[in-house]
């Protein structure tokens, strides 16, 4: 196949290696189903405080932000442990930095969450 050229099957192709990549986070990563429980959980507290489309687009950006942290460590983490089934200490730190990675990501949600909902929240319950 010529590099450059649209295929319809490649297309296609990516999309089931995506697909499996998803399958592959859900059944070995048991803090993937975290944050698949405060996605949903978040979706729903949006739908019914009645969020902006500005306001969508940041929770949207924290979901995305945090769910894509999360596959590159699970993707960093089977490389490393391809190259080396032993401790070596620089893939440990590239483990820690991995994972201080999705810490960040979920953090800066949690920031992005606080600002949007506290608004809506304060504005019903207080």
């Amino acid at each position: 196949m010529k590099r450059g050229v649209f295929s319809p099957s490649a297309r296609a192709a990516s999309f089931r290696h995506a697909f499996r990549g998803l399958t592959t986070l859900f059944c070995t990563q048991s803090n993937i189903w975290l944050h698949a429980f405060a996605t949903v959980v978040v979706v729903v507290a949006g739908f019914l405080c009645g969020l902006s489309r500005f306001e969508w687009l940041w929770v949207v950006a924290a979901i995305g932000g945090v769910w894509t942290a999360e596959a590159f460590n699970t993707a960093l983490e089977f490389l490393a442990d391809a190259v080396s089934t032993d401790r070596h200490p620089l893939i440990g730190k590239a483990k820690d930095v991995a994972a201080a990675a999705v810490l960040v990501a979920a953090v800066g949600a949690a920031v992005i969450g606080a600002l949007i909902f506290w608004p809506h929240l304060r504005a019903r319950f207080f």
